[in-house]
């Protein structure tokens, strides 16, 4: 129960009021950070979707907002407006309106941008970039990768033209639909090849439980342990036991903004050994301590943290796709 006191502690104290000023058109957490309009993709591509989301933030034109990432899966992700940095695999990195392939990250990735924002992406599910004829998954994660070096097609469109057709003036649930629209179209030109299921019940088994045991796992599902560790490198780029930690310290990160089912923060706690564990593996991830965290303004994290947790209780069938998550509620 330590572990969840003091957990509790550091996520009630108040965190420390940005300096910047923005307006959120699609809703904020009670600490003012921004929201997205974020829901499950429609059914015929629910086997490679895990979520598709908008963000429409207003700033100054000088103010700069810093913060990071740290997301468990790739996202296509269409940037509107900004100006926008990112330090990646491949060192700093600077962005304009463009379409991205947003590789998962292993650790915290520092992002700031400049301005006025508006985004939408398409996240995907695990083994959703091979089954699509995309890039090695091991050989994106931590980068960001202009959209046009991956699924560009004269057809289906450039950077640009993706830019062009979303209007970015439009409303963000249009965006969502044309998202939906593309992506279907990508799918259909790579094939249409789905997943292997067995990544899709480790992918629930992981948000249910991140200290599964990957034997009782392999036992359960009828499946060789090393061919399904192979199969989980493959379609996260990580081994299995990366992948769990990861959500595990994911998991704590979003009762500390807010953004996750109270009723849980106990068991989350809980899976860690004790107090020093959750601090040595959150520093591991985010470089703070969940104290640290939990004081900052955090707006990138929270708004992937949140679409994340909205997805994991769906999956886990505590909620239903459509229904507002607890902490909007």
């Amino acid at each position: 129960m330590g572990a969840k006191s003091k957990l509790a502690r550091a996520r009630d104290r108040q965190p420390q009021t940005s300096a910047t000023a923005l307006r959120s058109f699609l809703g904020h957490t009670s600490q003012g950070e921004p929201l997205s309009n974020n829901r499950a993709p429609a059914d015929d591509l629910a086997p490679w979707v895990a979520r598709v989301y908008a963000t429409q933030v207003e700033m100054r034109p000088d103010d700069t907002m810093s913060c990071g990432m740290l997301a468990d899966t790739p996202v296509l992700r269409l940037l509107f407006s900004g100006n926008w940095t990112a330090e990646t695999r491949d060192g700093h990195g600077r962005y304009g309106p463009s379409a991205l392939f947003f590789g998962a990250q292993t650790k915290r990735m520092p992002v700031t941008v400049k301005g006025s924002f508006a985004t939408v992406g398409v996240a995907l599910k695990p083994g959703a970039v091979t089954a699509l004829k995309g890039p090695v998954v091991s050989e994106t994660l931590d980068r960001i990768i202009l959209y046009d070096h991956i699924y560009g097609h004269k057809e289906w469109g450039s950077s640009a033209q993706m830019i062009e057709w979303f209007d970015p003036a439009g409303p963000a649930e249009r965006w969502l639909k044309v998202a939906e629209k593309l992506f279907r179209m990508l799918a259909e030109r790579a094939g249409g090849t789905k997943p292997d299921p067995i990544i899709a019940a480790f992918d629930k088994a992981a948000f249910a439980n991140p200290n599964l045991n990957i034997g009782e796992f392999a036992t359960e599902h009828d499946i060789e342990r090393r061919r399904l560790e192979r199969l989980i490198k493959k379609s996260y780029g990580q081994t299995a036991k990366q992948v769990l930690r990861r959500a595990r310290v994911l998991d704590i990160a979003a009762h500390l903004r807010g953004v996750a089912d109270n009723r849980e923060e106990e068991e989350a706690a809980l899976r860690f050994f004790d107090q020093s564990h959750m601090i040595r593996e959150f520093r591991s991830f985010f470089g703070m301590t969940p104290r640290q965290f939990a004081r900052s303004p955090q707006p990138f994290m929270t708004l992937t943290l949140e679409a994340r947790q909205a997805r994991r209780l769906e999956v886990l069938g505590r909620t239903l796709p459509g229904n507002l998550p607890p902490w909007r509620s």
